[in-house]
């Protein structure tokens, strides 16, 4: 049977009883006069008084159903599917996708986005729960949509009963919103799967999020997969759980900057922070901590609105080992996005393996000295020197950057030892000088492109002076091996003076495509520095001298900084740096030989799963462990067990995803633009309690105001074929 949304109205229909009430007063108000002419004219309105009767009772019925029509608009008949039950065995299936990605934690007074999200939820439930025509409801949150164990829904297609609206409470108390930034997709496709088991079901499909810009910035996917719910007949509830756009700060990134990673020497750190509003912040203090211990903070007097900002500072640990570096500001709109971790893992000293060509290893004693002077001075670096056999027979994957100086031609084990050694991941330094071989480094080094070496040489040759061009010898780009010479306008190298140097092959450049880039010049454009990225790793190789043999470079002051900033970035493994980020997997690999298949997992405390055992799976060479969907942010602890006894501990950082506190709103209006042409009825959740009613059923006012026109049409035509109208002639006579 119908519902209504307001009942309280039905007490009008009473009000039906007005047409009687108002015939029986004018019958005793009729007075009876006795009249010879009137007495025949009743005689022969009792031969036809049937048919009046009739009429005049169907007139008052009519009048009686425009009232009852009037009152049942008002009250707004809701139909539950009832009739769809009773005939058809139709069931109602809702599908509530809620969105927990943590902009979801945005607050405003005492309540947030989440609450009001979860507030409509159980508002739904409860409504649910007072029809009597049979529901299922099915909850799926955002962050249970994706990742590679698929779908896993909180609540699939449990029976609604007069209990359900207390578990859903219960369940929705205890269920946080995630650290993750997850958009809508995952949960729509995994809701059209869904309908595969509702077939013959009536299906509300409720969308509670808060539609966050960067979310429906690109909406064709979403746009189909709404359209594909429009065409199997699902009704679309939009609940929009984001009032208005709040200010929110996000620290965005905590990383090494470029520079030297070792003990006892300062490591050189990056702090960025966005302003995602529309004005700016003023006065922003990041408190940061070194292993636990508080230390000077970074301030930031402005950051503009809609930008961000970076500041540098210097870590310094006095010891090996793993360290952890965490910032935080003062708590804003969002708080899961004002924290950051970071582990550095410092060595005691950063190994470096120079390989001179000359017996002498004059250049190899002069580089080494450069990265460690000694006394006082601590570069972290630990250079040895060593002939060119011995990349015959010597492992090189405990250097984290090799130098080639001089280096005349290698034996084709050594040259598969470096390739192999680049490939991993390291950094290769290579200078020229008067040993190396043209044809040697082009056929077994560059191998037309294939080969490690950037580029093909044509031979050694002198950079002529030119008296009349006063411009300097070295023109640099903003490589980091080269970006710190740019800021004080390359003055640092305009004393720097290069006599010989090997020429590239005449016509040759880098192609558009190609992972080789020219990042110096020398002043008739002949290449200098040439980088090429090989594998993971990366190759370094310039055109002359490490020492000062056919330049003056050594001998200046610049050379110093150069070299530091060239191992610096050789030594320095692609990729190091970066975050890991909430929700994506971590895969380890390890030794099987080293260390036991059974781990212990100590995640932060809001991981939800809490401290854990994890197995390895072993392979023929290694053995791999993954934690698939690490599902908090902060550090993880890896507690492993070495072969015959001793525990060795490994920690990595995981962050939330920044650009998820951009906490830009899209309106209704604008929705409606992106969504086009896809229905759908879209809902504030702060009113969605109002409207309960109409969102357990099928508003049946069109329906009853359709029916009420046709009622008075009849009444009107009925009311005039049953009264007295004179003849036209008879009204022109008057």
């Amino acid at each position: 049977m119908p519902t209504f949304a307001h009942p309280a109205l039905l007490w009008g229909l009473a009000l039906l009883s007005l047409p009687v009430l108002i015939h029986l007063i004018n019958l005793v108000r009729q007075r009876h006069v006795p009249w010879a002419a009137m007495e025949f004219l009743l005689v022969s309105q009792r031969k036809n008084s049937s048919w009046i009767r009739f009429r005049e009772l169907l007139l008052l019925a009519l009048r009686m159903a425009a009232v009852a029509g009037v009152v049942l608009a008002l009250a707004q008949p809701l139909l539950n599917h009832e009739i769809g039950f009773r005939f058809g065995r139709q069931k109602t299936h809702l599908i509530v996708l809620l969105d927990d990605s943590f902009s979801m934690s945005d607050r405003q007074s005492d309540t947030s986005a989440w609450d009001r999200g979860k507030q409509a939820i159980q508002q739904i439930g409860e409504d649910a729960a007072l029809r009597s025509s049979p529901h299922s409801f099915t909850l799926l949150r955002y962050s249970r949509a994706r990742g590679a164990l698929g779908s896993r829904p909180d609540l699939l297609e449990e029976s609604i009963d007069s209990g359900f609206g207390s578990r859903l409470g219960k369940l929705l108390g205890e269920t946080p919103v995630s650290q993750l930034a997850v958009g809508p997709r995952p949960a729509l496709e995994a809701a059209e799967k869904l309908l595969d088991s509702s077939a013959g079901d009536s299906v509300t499909l409720y969308l509670v999020t808060d539609f966050r810009t960067r979310d429906w910035d690109e909406p064709a996917e979403l746009v189909r997969l709404l359209e594909r719910l429009n065409q199997r007949n699902v009704r679309l509830q939009l609940i929009a759980c984001a009032e208005t756009r709040h200010a929110n700060l996000a620290v965005a990134a905590l990383q090494p900057d470029f520079g030297t990673r070792a003990a006892a020497v300062p490591v050189p750190m990056e702090i960025r922070v966005n302003n995602f509003s529309d004005e700016p912040a003023r006065d922003v203090t990041i408190a940061l901590e070194e292993d636990g211990v508080a230390r000077a903070p970074v301030r930031f007097d402005e950051i503009p609105a809609g930008a961000s900002q970076s500041q540098k500072f210097a870590s310094y640990f006095a010891t090996a080992g793993q360290h952890v570096v965490s910032a935080r500001l003062v708590g804003d709109a969002v708080a899961l996005d004002n924290a950051r971790w970071h582990v550095l893992d410092l060595p005691l000293k950063v190994p470096a393996l120079i390989i001179d060509g000359n017996a002498e290893s004059r250049e190899a004693r002069f580089l080494a000295t450069l990265f460690a002077p000694g006394g006082a001075v601590k570069t972290g670096i630990d250079p040895s020197i060593e002939p060119p056999s011995f990349l015959n027979d010597h492992p090189l994957d405990g250097y984290r950057s090799i130098y080639l100086l001089n280096v005349g031609r290698l034996d084709h084990v050594a040259v598969d030892a470096l390739e192999k050694y680049v490939h991993a991941g390291g950094g290769l330094g290579i200078f020229m000088g008067d040993r190396p071989q043209v044809d040697f480094y082009n056929k077994q080094l560059y191998r037309n492109g294939q080969g490690f070496f950037p580029l093909p040489l044509a031979g050694a040759t002198r950079l002529l002076v030119d008296r009349l061009d006063k411009a300097p010898d070295l023109e640099v780009t903003d490589h980091p091996v080269f970006k710190v010479f740019l800021l004080n306008g390359m003055k640092a190298l305009d004393t720097v003076t290069v006599e010989r140097f090997f020429a590239a092959m005449p016509g040759w450049k880098p192609a558009r495509d190609s992972q080789t880039q020219i990042i110096a010049r020398l002043r008739n454009g002949s290449p200098l520095a040439v980088e090429k990225i090989f594998g993971a790793g990366r190759v370094l190789a310039v055109m002359t001298t490490a020492g000062p043999v056919w330049n003056n470079w050594a001998r200046d002051p610049s050379f110093v900084v150069a070299m530091l900033q060239m191992q610096a970035y050789l030594a320095t493994r692609p990729g190091s740096g970066h975050d890991r980020v909430v929700g994506t997997p971590i895969e380890f690999k390890l030794d099987p030989a080293r260390y036991e298949r059974q781990m212990k997992l100590l995640p932060p405390e809001a991981d939800p799963l809490g401290p854990r055992t994890l197995q390895a799976t072993s392979g023929p060479q290694e053995m791999t462990v993954t934690i698939d969907e690490p599902d908090a942010s902060g550090i993880y602890e890896l507690q492993l067990t070495r072969m015959g006894s001793g525990v060795e501990l490994r920690r990595w950082a995981v962050n939330v995803d920044a650009d998820e506190g951009d906490l830009a709103l899209l309106g209704s209006r604008e929705l409606a633009e992106r969504l086009e042409p896809v229905k759908y009825e879209y809902w504030q959740a702060g009113h969605f309690s109002g409207n309960r009613q109409e969102l357990a059923g099928t508003d049946l006012t069109d329906w009853v105001l359709y029916l009420l026109i046709a009622i008075l049409i009849g009444e009107q035509a009925l009311a005039y074929v049953a009264s007295y109208h004179p003849p036209a002639a008879e009204r022109q006579g008057r």
